[in-house]
């Protein structure tokens, strides 16, 4: 099957539970990279370990260093180095991504969404090297459930990255840290799952920039219609 217009019916195929929980995601993740920017400003030094200074050489990565701010400042919120309403802002929307994690958890489970849609089966793994194949052929399938390649990267951005991210991000806090000081310790330090913490803010910005490609390859019109409405145009035959 290749990637033309699919000709066979209208299928409904997101709930508004996933509809809703996608475009939170997507709100938050913008309010989150962009105020995570600006907190990185502040120090843009990466460590392993639990501490850091002078006296340490635990350092993994080192940017800027000119005087000049280290990511520039139409990619960050705000715009100006302002620490404190960057934090403000990154944990307000923080919050609000964990709440809609647990709905999402919750209703995936409650209707089988994440059982038959999200955790890639034996046979979806069997059916993985062709998938990618025909990925890279851009030979794409319209069909009612998500190709082995999308089960696998929703699963490991559900399920692996963004509970990274919060556990991660909770390590740093020393609220956190008073009530379960055993969290940062699982991250090797505090400084650790900074770096940590960093390295998932990266892999979603390409998980976004491939996701972004898909859709306009597989058909801008047809996704965004799905995820908007639910509903999505399939394959001939693959309504089922």
């Amino acid at each position: 099957m290749s990637s033309d217009k699919p000709t066979g019916n209208l299928i409904y195929r997101q709930t508004a539970w996933t509809r809703g929980t996608h475009w939170s995601w997507a709100i938050c993740l913008f309010f989150l990279a962009l105020t995570g920017l600006q907190i990185f400003n502040a120090h843009p030094v990466l460590y392993l370990g639990a501490e850091s200074g002078f006296a340490y050489d635990n350092t993994v990565l080192r940017l800027g260093g000119d005087g000049s701010p280290a990511i520039p400042a139409w990619a960050t919120i705000p715009s100006q180095q302002d620490l404190a309403t960057g934090r403000v802002i990154h944990f307000f929307f923080a919050w609000i991504f964990v709440a809609t994690l647990f709905v999402w958890l919750a209703a995936a489970v409650l209707t089988r969404h994440l059982s038959r849609d999200i955790l890639p089966a034996s046979r979806d793994m069997m059916r993985l090297g062709r998938d990618i194949a025909d990925h890279l052929r851009f030979r794409f399938h319209h069909g009612r459930s998500y190709g082995p390649l999308q089960k696998l990267s929703y699963a490991t951005v559900l399920i692996v990255l963004f509970p990274l991210m919060i556990s991660t991000g909770l390590a740093m806090s020393p609220g956190a840290n008073a009530v379960a000081p055993w969290l940062t310790e699982i991250f090797g330090g505090r400084q650790t799952a900074r770096t940590l913490h960093f390295a998932g803010m990266v892999l979603l910005a390409l998980f976004f920039a491939v996701h972004m490609a898909m859709i306009l390859a597989a058909g801008p019109i047809n996704e965004m219609r799905s995820i908007l409405t639910g509903w999505y145009r399939c394959d001939e035959g693959d309504e089922k």
